[in-house]
């Protein structure tokens, strides 16, 4: 479907980086084409703990905000730490675990999970001296039902979660959309009604670049089909489907690394 590419100031998620030594600075100014994850490897310190120090609520930044790194107080909690998590709108346990410095498998196991779904306000260990701990408390607590949508599943198998050993390694821009952008009809290039099951793993590519109907590893994403064409998709870039806006925007635009399966 036709759709105009999703346009952020804001640049969030997750991006490819080379990990730098810690700069001794206490603050870093944002540059264009920043994210919070590249800022917390290249300073040592994690995403969380540049949320906390300067009070934000989501993943996005501006060329020009100056954040306060936190290093400081992130190494001296760094022993008193929670080793629990509680699950915001938008999380996914890939997201969850790499903040954490973790496997989605070991939160899986930690957690007593046979699924990937969760939901915001589940609580989990997030270091395994937790795990007993929370699965306890799980087995002797009554859950409570849940009225919130679902967070985005996060692909759990190794397939999605692990570069496939085969397939075409690309390294691509990209981006995210929703079924309910401006301008979408809902129904893909290639006739997938996206609508009607929003969790579907589909990107939007260049046919010229990579075949409509390809299977395609998407880091962070898992294995989707390429399925839609965009205006603004041209070249080395995707448009990866989400849920919900909030995740979109959550996303923003990343250099990450796909494997063309077929």
């Amino acid at each position: 479907m036709k759709k105009p590419l999703l346009t952020l100031t804001a640049l969030a998620g997750l991006s490819l980086g080379v990990a730098a030594p810690a700069s001794a600075a206490s603050t870093h100014t944002v540059q264009s084409g920043d994210t919070l994850y590249r800022i917390a490897v290249n300073n040592n310190v994690s995403v969380n703990d540049i949320k906390q120090a300067n009070g934000l609520n989501s993943n996005m930044i501006y060329p020009n905000q100056v954040l306060k790194l936190g290093k400081a107080e992130a190494k001296s909690q760094a022993s008193t730490a929670s080793k629990t998590y509680t699950v915001k709108s938008g999380d996914t346990l890939y997201r969850i675990a790499l903040n954490h410095g973790v496997s989605v498998n070991q939160l899986m196991t930690w957690n007593g999970l046979d699924s990937d779904l969760i939901f915001p306000g589940q609580e989990f260990a997030v270091k395994g001296a937790a795990a007993a701990s929370v699965a306890n408390d799980a087995k002797t607590t009554t859950p409570k039902t849940s009225t919130s949508a679902p967070v985005t599943k996060t692909a759990s198998s190794t397939t999605q979660t692990q570069a496939p050993a085969s397939g075409q390694t690309m390294t691509v821009e990209a981006t995210a959309y929703t079924p309910y952008c401006a301008g979408c009809s809902g129904i893909t290039a290639t006739g997938i009604d996206v609508r009607s099951n929003p969790n579907q793993k589909v990107i939007a590519v260049d046919p010229s670049v990579i075949p409509l109907g390809s299977k395609v590893w998407v880091e962070g994403y898992g294995e989707a089909i390429a399925g839609d064409t965009g205006g603004a998709i041209k070249g080395n870039k995707i448009d990866i489907l989400m849920p919900t806006q909030e995740q979109a925007l959550a996303f923003g635009r990343q250099s990450i690394t796909i494997k063309v399966l077929n």
